[in-house]
């Protein structure tokens, strides 16, 4: 059969994503193109559809198609904003939703029009925010995580006040410390909460505790007004736990007000092979942004984890590129790193950088406190130019 012809009023507005296809021949290369348009959209073959606005303009589009180094071709696609809608889990769908299960096929970028970027508010705060509600107006911001997972509540929140009292700005939950028997969420996150502030207010210093409030759908919302409620700064999800679309909602609500770090948790996979998934820039740089996290968690090159240094300059690249309205947002690289590499970490980031050492604050020295002094020392008297 052939479907019914249709007649469609649009606005002729289009996004656009940029797909590396896994092959060298370009007849094949055309063809997977071809199959992506009618995939991600229409999933029927093009010949069932007549000859009207669904084939000419619902349908996606490829709008170019060039070799590239690597035995590779990467296709230019658009799509019709209709075909969205005005939600953020269709988007994700449209970008990579069928295809996603097909391989040879990656997601390297996302371009997306005004029309479209105006339905998303994107981060409350972003960097200038964070920057605002800390007081510190240029150097890079602290940040460590209360760890190992089996400890109690009170003794997370006796690490959460002496790292406090002795300087860093950010101290947020490890991401696996979530609602166990050993430290409860409430109490937990009550105790450090409590610990933070009055930690802070010893050391003469303004801290802030970051809950991680990652969990069962039904009590993620009711965990972050209950950081709220207890005084906590900010709030740590994991979209790749509970999806981008909870984070978003949980952003643009005005009544919970508070900043949100995305964690990466559980987002691996879609960047780990070179021919296939998502692109490090889309996954942990734009999507976050977009989904309204103020700062976006990642791996360092050159820790425990395979991230090259370009992956992690296109994650900051696009932390801070042109999206329409929407702020910049922080990034927060970490993952194995130590004191001993700040000066290349700054160096590498610039001073808008969140600086995410945790079990390297804790190794460092036998004093917890002191490492943390020389921690915040480290930015405080010194000047860095990105390279």
């Amino acid at each position: 059969m052939i479907f019914p012809q249709t007649t469609l009023t649009l606005s002729g507005d289009r996004l656009s994503v940029l797909y590396r296809l896994a092959t060298a021949d370009e007849a094949e290369a055309r063809a997977k193109a071809q199959g992506i348009c009618l995939e991600q959209t229409v999933e029927v073959p093009l010949a069932l559809l007549a000859d009207d606005d669904i084939r000419a303009n619902v349908v996606g589009r490829v709008e170019s198609l060039e070799a590239v180094e690597g035995d590779h071709f990467e296709a230019f696609i658009s799509y019709a904003t209709e075909c969205v809608g005005s939600d953020l889990p269709q988007l994700l769908n449209l970008i990579f939703g069928n295809s996603s299960m097909q391989p040879g096929i990656r997601v390297e970028q996302i371009a997306l029009p005004d029309t479209l970027l105006q339905q998303f508010r994107g981060p409350r705060f972003g960097r200038a925010g964070i920057r605002d509600l800390l007081g510190i107006p240029t150097r890079p911001l602290l940040c460590t995580a209360l760890k190992p997972m089996g400890l109690s509540a009170k003794a997370l929140a006796d690490l959460a006040h002496q790292i406090a009292r002795n300087g860093i700005d950010i101290i947020k939950d490890d991401h696996g410390l979530a609602d166990q028997p050993f430290a409860p969420f409430k109490e937990r996150m009550q105790r450090c909460a409590d610990a933070v502030n009055q930690g802070s207010q010893k050391g003469g210093y303004r801290a802030i505790y970051i809950p991680n409030i990652t969990g069962p759908a039904d009590q993620i919302v009711d965990r972050a007004f209950q950081a709220k409620e207890a005084g906590a700064g900010g709030v740590m999800l994991a979209p790749g736990l509970t999806g981008f679309d909870l984070l978003r909602q949980l952003a643009e609500d005005d009544s919970f007000g508070l900043p949100i770090l995305s964690h990466p948790a559980w987002q691996g996979s879609l960047v780990a092979h070179p021919h296939h998934g998502v692109s490090h820039r889309v996954i942990f740089g734009q999507l976050p942004r977009l989904a309204g996290a103020d700062a976006t968690i990642y791996v360092n090159y050159g820790g425990r984890f395979s991230f090259s240094r370009q992956d992690c300059r296109t994650i900051a690249e696009e932390t801070d590129t042109t999206l329409g309205q929407i702020r910049p947002t922080f990034p927060a690289p970490g993952g194995g790193m130590t004191i001993a590499r700040l000066p290349e970490m700054v160096n590498f980031y610039g001073n808008d950088v969140i600086l995410l050492v945790a079990g390297g604050l804790y190794g460092h020295g036998p004093d917890l406190g002191e490492n943390c002094r020389l921690f915040r020392q480290f930015v405080e008297q010194t000047t860095f130019d990105a390279t």
